[in-house]
C-alpha cells in the first residue's frame, strides 16, 4: 500500500530519507513494515546487515515483490499477507523491535491496474478492494441506500455535494449497472459548474475506498496494536495522505504525549501517564526536490513518536473517532 511512483523502472517511497533518519536502522534491530507495497522502505532498511524486516500487506499481489526480497535477504526478511490491524498476531522471536512503519497511500500498481477501480481512468467494474475484503465498491454503489451513501461521501470524502451525488447514483442504478466510468460521469454532472484543482471525483473515490477497506478502524486498531507490540524506546512512524487519517494519527501521538490540566490555575493532579515522546509537533512534509520527482507526494505528511511507557488503555482514542467507525459499520442489502 505504500505510495510510490515508477521512474525509469525504479520505485521511490514517499519521504524515504526522512523516515529512515527517524527510525535509525544504522544501529541494527528488527523493523515492522506494515504497508509493504513494493518494498521500498524494507529494501532500504535491509541494506544494513544488522537489520531484520517483518513486512505485511493485505494485498496478495505484492507477494511477488516479497519473494524477490526474500531471495536476496533470506532469514533477515519475513512477509505476511495480513491486514495491519492484525499485527498483534505476529510472534516476534526477540524483543529487539526498534520501529514500526505505516505508509497509508495506495500503490502505483493498484492505480495502474484499471481492473481494480482505483483510477478515474478505469472503465471496468467498480472494485477498490485492497485485499482481504468483505465486499467490493460495486456492491456498495449497487445496493447501499441513498441516506447511507450520503453519509459515506460526506464524512469519509468531506464532499459538500454528497446528497446530490447519492441521489443521482440511486436514480441511475435503477436502469443500468454503474461502473467506474459511469461514477465519474455522475460526479461530473453534479459538479459541472465547479472548478477544482483536483479531479471532481477525488473525494467520492476516497470515501468509497475508505468504506470498502474499513480504513478508519484499520488505522485505529493498527496504531493501538503497534503501540502494544513495541518495547519502550521504539518508534512508530506514519505517512498519511489525507486530512482524516492525519487527524487520527495526530490525535494518537499528541493526546498521549501530553498531560492536560483542566485549569491553568489548578495544579495538575492527573494520574495520566505519558505514552509517547514527541520530538516534532508538526508533520514532516516532502522537500521541493521530492515534489519535482514525485508530484503525488504533495499531500504526504510524516508523523512519528517514541514509546515511553506501557500504559495501554486507549478508550479515549477509540471514542474520539467513534462516529467514523460507526459509519464504516453501515449496512446494505447484498
Amino acid at each position: 500500500m505504500s505510495a510510490t511512483i515508477k521512474l525509469e523502472n525504479k520505485h521511490f517511497p514517499v519521504l524515504l530519507k526522512e523516515l529512515i533518519s527517524i527510525i535509525s536502522p544504522l544501529y541494527g534491530g528488527t523493523f515492522l513494515d506494515c504497508t509493504f507495497g513494493q518494498g521500498g522502505y524494507s529494501k532500504e532498511i535491509l541494506k544494513k546487515k544488522n537489520n531484520k524486516v517483518i513486512a505485511i500487506d493485505r494485498d496478495k499481489e505484492v507477494g511477488l515483490f516479497a519473494k524477490e526480497i526474500k531471495k536476496k535477504y533470506n532469514n533477515r526478511f519475513q512477509f505476511y499477507n495480513i491486514k495491519f490491524s492484525e499485527i498483534n498476531t505476529i510472534k516476534l522471536k526477540s524483543n529487539d523491535l526498534k520501529g514500526i512503519i505505516f505508509d497509508l497511500g495506495y500503490s502505483n500498481n493498484q492505480i495502474k491496474d484499471l481492473n481494480r477501480g482505483f483510477s478515474f481512468r478505469s472503465t471496468a467494474r467498480l472494485n477498490m478492494m485492497m485485499g482481504i475484503n468483505d465486499f467490493s465498491c460495486d456492491e456498495v454503489i449497487s445496493n447501499m441506500s441513498e441516506e447511507n451513501l450520503n453519509k459515506v461521501f460526506k464524512y469519509f470524502g468531506e464532499e459538500k455535494f454528497s446528497k446530490r451525488i447519492a441521489r443521482k447514483i440511486v436514480d441511475i442504478r435503477q436502469t443500468k449497472k454503474i461502473n467506474t466510468e459511469d461514477l465519474t460521469k455522475i460526479v461530473d454532472s453534479v459538479k459541472k459548474f465547479q472548478k477544482y484543482k483536483i479531479n471532481n471525483s477525488t473525494k467520492v473515490f476516497q470515501a468509497l475506498r475508505i468504506y470498502v477497506n474499513r480504513e478508519i478502524s484499520e488505522l485505529i486498531n493498527g496504531l493501538i496494536n503497534a503501540f502494544n507490540l513495541l518495547p519502550v524506546g521504539g518508534v512508530i512512524a506514519v505517512v498519511t495522505f489525507h486530512s482524516i487519517e492525519d487527524k487520527i494519527v495526530k490525535f494518537f501521538f499528541k493526546n498521549y504525549s501530553e498531560i492536560k490540566n483542566s485549569s491553568r490555575y489548578i495544579p495538575n493532579k492527573s494520574n495520566k501517564i505519558k505514552r509517547f515522546l514527541l520530538k516534532n509537533k508538526k508533520p514532516i512534509i516532502p522537500s521541493n526536490e521530492e515534489l519535482k520527482l514525485n508530484p503525488p507526494s504533495r499531500s504526504a505528511k510524516l508523523r512519528f513518536a517514541i514509546k515511553t511507557s506501557h500504559e495501554s488503555n486507549f478508550d479515549e482514542f477509540k471514542g474520539k473517532f467513534r462516529q467514523l467507525t460507526d459509519i464504516e459499520k453501515l449496512q446494505f442489502e447484498k
